[in-house]
């Protein structure tokens, strides 16, 4: 089998073969190559120590250099280059105590994750696949190299990893390492929140985020995220509703496009209905006020996952605002715009849009219907530069200050008023007309 890699790769290696070591790409670029996917960067595993690989190439890093890791840089780009290793007892459940190295190329792949990630492939020799990763690969499978739960006792992050390769790549986990799973999902404590995080974006913005299920399945979710088990147990007896909490919020997900942002707010738009769910005498559930207390839970989710403050704002703000409907009116949008925020309306648009389609089929055209009325208004506004906010108000502070005013409580109150005016009709939005309003206001006083 012939791959093509990139000539830097080929590079990289024909200079340690040169100087008599040997030199493979290793791991997902390979396993990407053979999908045809572009992978994400090309890592390369050599016979060289790092010593050795810093003397033949003119410009090196030691970004890894502890555990056998030297970035070679050919001009702007760089590679890792990592001498064959064999991992010590792992003590963290993350990291290996020590690691030595060795000549041998099997050695080095044995200590992998999975057998998609343990080939190995250089131009001359060809494809290395000692673990059957070719034939997991045709099979669309998941499987651990050697131990299963070896290999997630050594490192306990490569259990979320385990889902995030099968939903990026649609492949099923194969039973016995769907076991280990369970068995070692409670060492995840033993794992940093940033890195938790990173893992379950990827799962996220993969093509198929509905497998979340299978790490609610194995228990995963108990460990990293346990108010989507809540959501998982939260029944929607109601006719806007054909199944569970979760299993919309799974669906919805389905729906939206793969954006972080998007993708989190669909996870988290529904966390407080577990909370504020009643049933009435009919044996009808409601859900008041859950968006409230879905915005609660998912700034608390999203802080303990050590979430930036952008994506904590944006996902925060749509969660709050997904079920908030206003009607297809000009007047209406307007304030919706101004409520939700200018930056943030198409993505509510799309959150809406997304969760009406995770609903049963019960007033859905209805619904869609409204959403692309709101949609269209919004377009309207935004060509014909309508004012939505403070900002895009014709007379500021300074415009207030100036005609006698004092800075305080209640100037802010008479911009907000003269903006709920502008609000309601857009053609009162002229300096000299609102400039008149506030010295009426003035005189008043």
């Amino acid at each position: 089998m012939r791959l093509k890699i990139p000539p830097k790769v080929e590079r990289i290696i024909n200079v340690l073969e040169t100087h008599g070591f040997e030199a493979y790409a290793v791991g997902g670029c390979v396993r990407d190559s053979i999908l045809n996917r572009v992978p994400d960067d090309w890592d390369i595993t050599t016979s060289a120590q790092p010593e050795e690989v810093k003397k033949l190439f003119y410009h090196t890093v030691d970004t890894g250099i502890l555990h056998g890791t030297v970035t070679v840089m050919l001009g702007r780009d760089g590679f890792e280059v990592t001498t064959y290793r064999l991992d010590g007892k792992y003590e963290d459940g993350r990291h290996p105590k020590e690691v030595t190295y060795t000549a041998s190329l099997k050695e080095d792949l044995k200590r992998r994750d999975f057998t998609i990630n343990a080939m190995a492939y250089n131009p001359s020799e060809g494809l290395v696949d000692l673990f059957g990763g070719m034939e997991d690969l045709q099979r669309k499978v998941i499987r651990c190299v050697g131990n299963p739960e070896e290999r997630f006792r050594e490192d306990a992050l490569r259990i979320l990893r385990a889902v995030r390769f099968s939903a990026q790549l649609g492949f099923d986990i194969l039973p016995e390492t769907r076991r280990a799973l369970r068995a070692l999902a409670p060492n995840l404590r033993l794992i940093s929140a940033e890195r938790i995080q990173t893992e379950l974006v990827k799962i996220l913005v993969s093509p198929h985020p509905e497998y979340l299920k299978i790490a609610w399945e194995e228990k995963i979710t108990k460990e990293i995220l346990p108010e989507f088990d809540v959501l998982m147990e939260t029944p929607q007896n109601t006719p806007h509703h054909c199944m569970s909490a979760g299993e919309h919020t799974l669906k919805s997900m389905e729906e939206i496009p793969p954006s972080k942002a998007l993708r989190l707010t669909m996870l988290l738009h529904d966390m407080g209905k577990g909370v504020c769910r009643t049933t009435d005498e009919n044996g009808r559930d409601h859900f008041k006020g859950h968006g409230k207390f879905s915005e609660e839970i998912a700034r608390d989710i999203l802080k303990r996952l050590k979430f930036d403050n952008d994506t904590l704002y944006r996902v925060c703000r749509l969660v709050k605002w997904h079920d908030y409907r206003p009607e297809p009116t000009s007047k209406a949008v307007r304030k919706a715009v101004n409520k939700i925020g200018p930056d943030l309306f198409e993505d509510y648009l799309l959150v809406q849009k997304a969760d009406a389609l995770a609903q049963s089929e019960y007033k859905q055209e209805e619904k869609l219907l409204r959403i692309r009325e709101v949609e269209g208004l919004f377009r309207e506004i935004q060509r014909e530069k309508q004012c939505v906010s403070l900002e895009e108000l014709a007379v500021s502070g300074k415009d207030l200050i100036a005609l006698g005013m004092k800075p305080g409580r209640e100037m802010g109150i008479l911009l907000h008023e003269l903006l709920e005016m502008v609000l309601e009709d857009p053609a009162k939005n002229e300096k000299e007309f609102l400039k008149e309003q506030v010295k009426k206001r003035l005189k008043e006083n």
